[in-house]
């Protein structure tokens, strides 16, 4: 059940996010950026020690292996990627390394990672860190900043994905326990699950192994303005996209769409939606939204119906597509219901 209290903290100061879901790779060596380059869908050479970017990571037929956070560091690149798809990313990646100065490191069993978010998230992690709370708030989408927590090396970096934005810190899991005692002694509450995945759902944000897998196209999630460059090089996958983008002017069978639904009922992931007596989709997160009072979701639809405005049907509840974001930050500490 979604705790008002905690997503009102979130939302007007601070709160904090276990990120179990994603796991990190390191890989050093100097052609760790060339490498990732022919791999992902994102311009990794580009990106200059501090700066990273989000990516996806694809199958020869365009579909996704895997989305990334790819942050340059400096000496390494930190990858974070889903818990689920980690081997398999681990496994890809070393099966394509031949002759490359390319050194893969599994960090996944000693890294844990926290996300501490909300507009006092930047002091919060400046008190913890020592990093000025000014540089903090002026890091680009993406960056990365190495500190120390109690004596401890941790990595800082910028994250929105979680719908409020904030920090996410990776550091050896003994660290991160302390951290998490420190934040609670600051008033920062560790959201439970469903509270979390309010505050994402709201933001339209969408998550691998619920609105993105295996047999999804980055165009179809509408992850492509964040995930892939347009500019850069050959990437496995580009093919499929390019022909996609161009031959079919950007249209694909179905599209991840927001939803608001009438009642009190949230709909269950892989509730079917329907118009006019036909089968055009799928939920695939929902969440009781607390700003709006009222059940959201994200859906792939048929692309007839992606249109804002459009009326379906989702478990006998009228649904209407809806622009994402759901919710306007700026207000949406107003918006919540006091009760």
């Amino acid at each position: 059940m979604i705790s008002t209290e905690d997503y009102q903290t979130a939302r007007q100061r601070v709160a904090v996010i276990d990120r179990a879901e994603r796991r990190c790779i390191v890989l050093s060596g100097a052609d760790r950026a060339s490498y990732l380059q022919g791999l992902l869908t994102n311009d990794v050479v580009a990106l200059q020690p501090g700066t990273g970017c989000y990516a996806a990571y694809l199958t020869p037929q365009g579909r996704m292996i895997a989305d990334l956070f790819v942050y340059e560091l400096g000496d390494v690149i930190l990858l974070t990627v889903p818990r689920e798809q980690h081997r398999v990313v681990l496994e890809k990646l070393d099966q394509f390394i031949f002759s490359e100065d390319v050194q893969l490191g599994d960090v996944s069993e000693t890294f844990s990672t926290v996300a501490i978010v909300g507009p006092e998230a930047a002091r919060v992690v400046s008190e913890l860190t020592g990093l000025p709370e000014a540089d903090l708030a002026a890091m680009g989408e993406h960056g990365n900043r190495r500190a120390t927590f109690e004596g401890q090396a941790v990595i800082v970096t910028r994250v929105a994905d979680t719908g409020e934005p904030g920090y996410d810190v990776h550091a050896e899991a003994p660290v991160i326990e302390i951290l998490r005692h420190a934040l609670a002694r600051a008033g920062a509450p560790l959201l439970d699950p469903e509270t979390a995945d309010a505050l994402r759902v709201e933001a339209g944000v969408p998550r691998f192994g619920r609105d993105m897998d295996e047999e999804t196209i980055p165009l179809e999630a509408g992850i492509e303005s964040r995930a892939i460059s347009f500019s850069k090089g050959c990437y496995v996958g580009q093919e499929v996209i390019i022909r996609v983008l161009h031959r079919g002017h950007g249209r694909v069978a179905r599209k991840l769409v927001g939803l608001t639904i009438e009642g009190e009922t949230v709909p269950a992931a892989g509730t079917r939606a329907v118009a006019g007596g036909r089968d055009i989709g799928e939920v695939t997160s929902s969440a009781m939204s607390p700003a709006l009072n009222r059940p959201i979701a994200l859906a792939y639809l048929h692309r007839d119906f992606l249109a804002p405005g459009t009326t379906v049907t989702v478990d006998g509840h009228t649904a209407v597509v809806t622009e994402v974001p759901f919710v306007n930050r700026a207000l949406a500490p107003r918006l919540v219901p006091s009760g």
